[in-house]
């Protein structure tokens, strides 16, 4: 229910909806107001697919207080909205554009395809970094203290070991590929952490991210973010000499 609840659109003009701001500011006024067919109207095409008019008033009708507090929730929204679209080139690579100012723009993925300029743009890069297998640029986003085996978070490096069975006290069991040389991590002891027993391991986390950055909403305060995906997961970012890393996989 949820998820049909909160799969708003943009369709515009509908009720003097025009833009991102105004069709929440309606989508959410009218499930305050128990208008069902009103919502319905601002949902997407793939939202309407999912869940039929008649299913989506019982929805409203039958859940009044959860329907109350998604409406109350968007009316609050906690950042400007900001409009993006994606487009995939024959290479499958991705460019990213943001509409500004009434006006596409290119995103900063089109200068730098490996940027650490904004969180979403690290994880981006990480991302692209990890389908080319760029194990040199992957250690562009492990924060220095990872680096230097200080800490033993997810470049230490991430998985679970040959025989292990997912997560260790909440939180993501290590390799022991970075122990030698006092723990310092290098480009070559990540791929072979990687590539070898972590492989299908970090694969699978690597998919439910990219599968949730599109619609992920990042929180950043000051140096730190965290980005949510896949069944509990989060994404935790550092920034370091104004640079944006990846801390860990939680």
């Amino acid at each position: 229910m949820l998820a049909c609840l909160l799969a708003t659109g943009c369709e515009p003009k509908v009720e003097g909806a025009e833009g991102p701001a105004e069709t929440l500011s309606a989508y959410a006024d009218a499930l305050a107001a128990g208008r069902a067919d009103d919502a319905y109207r601002l949902l997407s095409n793939d939202a309407k697919r999912s869940v039929s008019l008649e299913a989506f008033r019982r929805m409203v009708k039958e859940n009044p207080e959860d329907v109350r507090d998604i409406a109350q929730s968007l009316a609050r929204p906690g950042s400007a909205p900001v409009v993006r679209a994606t487009v995939t080139a024959p290479s499958g690579d991705q460019l990213q554009l943001v509409y500004e100012s009434g006006r596409w723009t290119i995103d900063g993925s089109g200068i730098d395809r490996y940027g650490q300029a904004t969180p979403r743009q690290a994880l981006e890069g990480f991302l692209r970094a990890f389908d080319r297998q760029r194990f040199d640029v992957l250690m562009h986003y492990v924060p220095d203290g990872e680096r230097e085996g200080r800490t033993d978070a997810l470049w230490g490096p991430i998985g679970k070991p040959a025989g292990g069975e997912g997560r260790v006290d909440g939180d993501l069991p290590k390799a022991n590929a970075a122990a030698a040389d006092g723990g310092a991590l290098t480009a070559a002891k990540l791929k072979e952490a990687w590539t070898g027993d972590q492989k299908e391991y970090i694969s699978s986390i690597v998919q439910a991210i990219r599968s949730a950055l599109t619609t992920a909403r990042i929180e950043e305060t000051e140096d730190r973010a965290a980005m949510p995906y896949g069944a509990g997961g989060t994404v935790l970012f550092v920034r370091e000499n104004g640079l944006w890393k990846i801390e860990d996989l939680k």
